[in-house]
């Protein structure tokens, strides 16, 4: 459980470094299973499986360099027990559902972005709710575990502390030459932001948490290290269907316009 001091940092900044969440036994539970849905071994398939420096980008401004790597996996839970019961674990869902203020928690969807050595490439700047354009409210929150330690060296990521505040920003965001955010148009922001990015280095088994609308990025992993992680993005019970664009996710929504977005493929992971 977070104490008032974390959860007043996590209102501040839009971000906040949990604990150790897994021991290393269950981390190495998780990456053989990671290695077997990349390997395309597993019985199921995830929804989505592919290097997302190949093809259009979901993210503006991301320049396409050959050879590098940005393996991106959507809904492994759905083809591994392990991350399955990873994305229920007790702790994460409790903290979670303090930072969101609710009751009820659900899977929206989750993703590894695994980095490879040397040629991991990065992502670019971005907030995660203007990507999600089926869901309202923009209160998510997104637990992000390390399954390796996620450093400077190896693209961890990079925060703009107080950005979840300043609304949807992201068709102005984009990245300068060292890679640190800057906006197109900043008459736009409140008067005073300051657009300074730190890193956000977490452990392996330790949890990171951050608001769908926190800026955030990583760059080039060009070290001999690894750099793989599952977020679980995570809806408060009132998160409702409301599609004004696509998403990966569409085709498994299976109710109304404006009704509380829930199903089998949307499953309750906590309830108080």
């Amino acid at each position: 459980m977070l104490n008032a001091a974390q959860i007043e940092e996590f209102e501040r900044n839009g971000f906040l470094k949990g604990g150790v969440v897994l021991d290393d036994s269950e981390v190495e539970r998780l990456r053989e299973e990671l290695d077997l849905v990349m390997e395309g071994k597993s019985v199921k398939q995830p929804v989505l499986n592919r290097n997302m420096k190949e093809g259009e980008s979901p993210y503006d401004g991301m320049k396409m360099v050959a050879n590098e790597k940005v393996i991106q996996i959507v809904n492994i839970w759905m083809v591994s027990e392990a991350f399955l019961q990873h994305a229920g674990h007790s702790r994460i869902c409790e903290e979670i559902a303090q930072l969101c203020q609710t009751d009820t928690l659900r899977i929206w969807h989750d993703q590894i972005q695994y980095k490879p050595p040397v040629t991991g490439g990065p992502t670019a700047w971005h907030q995660d709710h203007p990507l999600w354009p089926i869901i309202q409210p923009a209160d998510l929150v997104s637990a992000w575990v390390a399954l390796d330690d996620a450093v400077i060296d190896n693209g961890c990521m990079w925060m703009v502390p107080g950005s979840h505040k300043w609304g949807d920003q992201q068709k102005y965001l984009a990245s300068n030459e060292q890679f640190m955010p800057y906006h197109r148009k900043p008459e736009l922001l409140p008067e005073g932001a300051d657009l300074t990015a730190v890193p956000f280095e977490i452990k392996k088994g330790q949890v990171g948490y951050h608001h769908s609308l926190t800026w955030h990025g990583s760059p080039n992993n060009r070290s001999n290290m690894k750099r793989r992680a599952i977020a679980v993005h995570y809806m408060p019970g009132h998160t409702r269907y409301e599609p004004s664009g696509k998403h990966p996710m569409l085709p498994y929504v299976d109710i109304k316009q404006g009704d509380i977005l829930a199903g089998e493929h949307f499953p309750v992971v906590y309830q108080k």
